[in-house]
């Protein structure tokens, strides 16, 4: 049933006239025989159209006798983020009236990029894999950026209409197909959205208003203007954003990039008028919605609620609460990641060691006010006592520690079978939200390489420029052993390198055997309590060295206590013995040979590990 679309109208507080045009072709092209309609103005910087607009119409406006350029709010961009907007209606066959949301404190968590999980690259074709990811016991679909951006393939952390659903994946009603399915089979959906900077492609914004400032900058260059004049127009964009794929979308949880870019002076921080926003809705709705946050802050008020008194912090006294329902915690990554594969390049330089690994399970940050060698300063505030586990997202693998490597190489490229079930086992039974990157619980053997399709010749060569310059150090010829050549992003080859090969889970496989140890793993976390905690308190980890030697940590036995439960894993090639509290049994094991003695004792092959409860 199509609902009832409001009229049509933009936000452009400076502008002396604004147009609506209707273009006569129907290839998204602009000409002289365009329909133009003047709009009225309105109050606080409004125009708005005065005859209705029906759903499928194709439009765009030009500001003071300006080009045609797409609604800041366009939903749909059918012809490119340089071509007309389309009247898009929300309304939709819904068969999720039942569904009753899921939180996503707590929630095993799967992260996808729509263009690579499948050859086809769409919406449509990644729901046709749901019935496998619910098989594996995950809980919470994580899409990355879905906003429509230059070109074809690209990450999406370069969109431009951050209201649009990316055309090449299916656009707006592809989402609300995919939601709908995943909600049909017991799974959330999170959805990534970039706030902090847009692309450099089909960016129009300036033309309608003051959405950036020079006041500020960010690595992309000018901020998203949140503080200075105008600014109250833009935080309306901002929050009425995340609440349209809470609202019309269905979306369980947002995952908001690069929250540490929001410059914000404002007496109400961006992120806490958005929590509070969130929190009205989700009543309205009956059912829970988060905010997930990537923070490089190490900040803990971040994820406190509002209304809470502000944690201490070494480093920003006085930070007030901004109500994030939770916040990815990166040095979890790294400590595992460090000690496993013992890389020690770049920001892994503080990481690897033991000792490193029990701080991070523990609190969630390694530099909690501690000094941080790759930036060369104290960083980070320590997690109050009684703060939930369940509010920082931890992974083994995502796309940042993937595809921003110069070779955009997984885990699996360097590590032997048993180190990825260790990597897992850490993480799934860690007292966090766990999140994988896909094709990770199979080892799979693609790349997953940066790649981007900027129609600008001058832009994709700077791209490519960029790319090299970025390798040029780190470290990065010494881990792999020489010189390396950068894939070039703007190949075709490089994107479809990355595309999940699933003809790899053949049943005899390593990888059919590594999937099935992760499915384990996650029912585990969900069957045994201890393991599936966020009580920090209730955390602990041993080591036990097999020589205590200056390779002790690489060579060690360690066992992660959660509660009663325990996780053993030998990171050495050689066996161990272990002492165990009695009462234990093997719940999970990776290698058959595990056993567990009359006496309590586990013997335990080398690079191997066992949960038990």
């Amino acid at each position: 049933m199509a609902g009832d679309l409001p009229p049509l109208a933009v936000w452009a507080p400076a502008a002396a006239r604004v147009d609506l045009v209707l273009p006569a072709a129907t290839d998204g092209s602009f000409g002289p025989r365009d329909a133009v309609v003047p709009l009225s103005a309105g109050e606080a910087g409004w125009w708005s159209a005065g005859a209705d607009v029906p759903a499928g119409t194709d439009y765009a406006y030009s500001v003071d006798g300006g080009p045609p350029r797409p609604d800041p709010r366009s939903a749909h961009q059918p012809f490119g983020v340089d071509g007309p907007s389309r009247r898009f209606d929300p309304a939709f066959a819904w068969t999720d009236g039942a569904w009753a949301g899921l939180d996503a404190r707590g929630a095993v968590t799967y992260e996808l990029h729509v263009g690579t999980f499948t050859a086809e690259g769409t919406l449509d074709a990644a729901a046709t894999h749901l019935d496998e990811l619910a098989g594996l016991g995950v809980q919470m679909v994580e899409l990355m950026p879905l906003a429509a951006f230059g070109g074809e393939r690209g990450w999406g952390y370069d969109g431009v209409d951050l209201w649009a659903v990316h055309e090449a994946y299916g656009g707006p009603r592809a989402l609300q197909r995919f939601v709908d399915a995943a909600h049909a089979r017991g799974l959330g959906v999170t959805l990534d959205v970039v706030y902090n900077h847009l692309g450099p492609a089909g960016n129009y914004l300036s033309t309608f208003g003051p959405y950036f400032t020079d006041e500020h900058q960010t690595p992309w260059g000018s901020a998203v203007n949140l503080d200075q004049e105008g600014a109250a127009g833009v935080r309306a964009w901002v929050v009425q954003n995340a609440l349209h794929w809470f609202d019309q979308h269905h979306v369980d949880a947002l995952r908001l990039d690069a929250v540490h870019a929001l410059i914000d002076d404002s007496p109400v921080h961006l992120l806490a008028e958005l929590s509070a926003r969130t929190a009205e809705l989700a009543d309205r709705l009956g059912r829970p919605l988060s905010l997930v946050a990537e923070s490089d802050e190490n900040q803990p008020a971040t994820v406190t609620p509002l209304g809470d008194p502000a944690p201490p912090s070494d480093t920003a006294p006085g930070t007030a609460p901004r109500g994030m329902t939770a916040q990815w915690a990166d040095d979890v990554h790294h400590a595992v990641h460090a000690l496993v594969t013992g890389e020690r390049h770049g920001y892994y330089a503080d990481f690897g060691s033991v000792e490193t690994l029990r701080t991070a399970l523990t609190g969630a940050f390694v530099h909690a006010g501690t000094w941080s060698t790759f930036r060369g300063r104290r960083w980070g505030a320590p997690v109050p006592a009684g703060t939930d586990g369940h509010r920082f997202v931890v992974c083994a693998s995502n796309h940042d520690q993937v595809g921003n490597r110069a070779l955009g190489d997984r885990p699996a490229a360097r590590l032997d079978v048993g180190g990825l079930a260790i990597e897992a086992a850490l993480v799934l039974c860690s007292p966090f939200t766990p999140m994988l990157f896909m094709g990770e619980e199979w080892g799979a053997s693609t790349p997953w390489q940066y790649f981007t399709d900027h129609q600008d010749p001058e832009l994709g060569e700077a791209v490519r420029a960029g790319r090299r310059r970025e390798f040029g150090g780190h470290g990065w010829t010494e881990l792999y052993g020489g010189p390396i050549e950068v894939p070039d992003p703007q190949a075709a080859s490089t994107r479809d390198a990355s595309v999940l090969d699933r003809s790899e889970v053949v049943p005899g496989s390593h990888h059919a055997r590594l999937r099935d140890w992760y499915a384990t793993l996650v029912a585990v976390r969900a069957a045994v309590p201890d393991v599936g905690s966020g009580d920090l308190s209730a955390v602990g980890l041993e080591r036990l060295p097999a020589d205590g030697g200056p390779d002790a940590d690489e060579t060690s036995t360690l066992v992660l206590r959660r509660g009663a439960a325990r996780v053993v894993l030998t990171l050495g090639s050689g066996p161990a013995q272990v002492p165990v509290p009695a009462g234990l049994r093997i719940v999970a094991r990776w290698d058959d040979d595990a056993r567990l003695a009359p006496d309590a004792t586990l013997h335990l092959p080398g690079r191997s590990v066992v949960v038990l409860a």
